[in-house]
């Protein structure tokens, strides 16, 4: 923990389309992609409404293959990292901002096979990259995108 601050985020969802893959000029793995988390909440007349929430993941190096090769759209993931907004121009030079969860942990959950698309043999439900060493920090600043 440095200086009393903390910035964790914890989340488990299904992802809305499979990672995007992308490596940086120095060749580390970096994968995108956004998972939905859902809630109830009362509307105005008390009934109850289902809510979806968007949250944008990166994740780098060994995980990055990890989510690339096993993780597919509709799978129940579980993610912790931390929090990071970054900014950027668009073409027309206004100042645009994205906020996401730079992924220190990814794990997979529910049974093999559970709503996935791809043809390739996937790891038992308890396989994830925890493993994995955590991607330096430095690593954010060759993001190719």
């Amino acid at each position: 923990m440095s200086r009393g601050t903390i910035n964790k985020a914890i989340l488990v969802g299904r992802l809305g389309k499979d990672p995007e893959m992308k490596y940086t000029p120095s060749g580390t793995a970096v994968a995108s992609f956004s998972i939905a988390t859902n809630y109830s909440m009362k509307d105005s007349e008390g009934n109850f409404v289902d809510k979806t929430d968007w949250h944008n993941i990166v994740v780098f190096g060994r995980r990055a293959e990890f989510a690339g090769e096993y993780m597919n759209k509709g799978r129940l993931v579980y993610i912790e990292g931390r929090i990071q907004t970054r900014s950027w121009e668009d073409k027309e030079g206004n100042k645009r901002y994205m906020t996401e969860i730079i992924a220190s942990d990814v794990q997979l959950l529910g049974s093999k096979g559970e709503n996935t698309s791809k043809e390739t043999e996937e790891p038992d439900a308890d396989v994830q990259s925890k493993d994995v060493p955590a991607q330096e920090d430095e690593e954010a600043d060759d993001l190719p995108f």
